[in-house]
């Protein structure tokens, strides 16, 4: 395969995860705050996607900065998966250990805000004993390689 077919893949598939990720949030799944940090490196990824397959010269660099990307979302999906399964804690401001301090007690009573806070630390949906975080992981570290081929393939040329 050659490096443009190894970034169109590795690009897509950032893509793919997150129309998922979309997908899922209009079925009624709303995400969580460490969900939203995961889809940050994906938009990332497909961006230096489109710019490395616009500007073959830098196609190399640009394939390292992929791997990157997809690495980073990965280990923000380990993170996530470690707070959901209590390995570790997680942002107070959406889990369960979180500081109520700040906030008065007509914004606690507020039904205008129930629906905003989406826990981190409690998995919404799974397949296979498997979170959507740890789902983005595996596939995130798998994209991850691709882009790294990618990379290897784009030294060769």
């Amino acid at each position: 395969m050659t490096p443009r077919t190894m970034i169109l893949i590795a690009a897509g598939g950032s893509l793919a995860l997150l129309l998922g990720a979309w997908t899922f949030q209009a079925l009624g799944y709303a995400p969580c705050k460490m969900c939203y940090w995961q889809r940050w490196p994906h938009m990332a990824a497909v961006v230096i996607g489109a710019a490395a397959l616009l500007l073959p010269v830098a196609m190399r660099p640009l394939a390292l900065l992929g791997a990157v990307a997809a690495a980073t979302t990965g280990v923000i999906g380990v993170y996530h998966t470690g707070v959901e399964r209590g390995w570790w804690p997680g942002p107070t401001s959406c889990s369960g250990g979180a500081d109520l301090g700040g906030i008065s007690g007509s914004d606690l009573l507020s039904v205008d805000t129930v629906d905003k806070v989406i826990m981190c630390d409690e998995v919404s949906w799974s397949l296979f004993g498997l979170s959507m975080a740890s789902w983005n992981a595996v596939a995130s570290f798998a994209l991850a390689l691709i882009w790294l081929r990618a990379w290897r393939l784009a030294a060769i040329r």
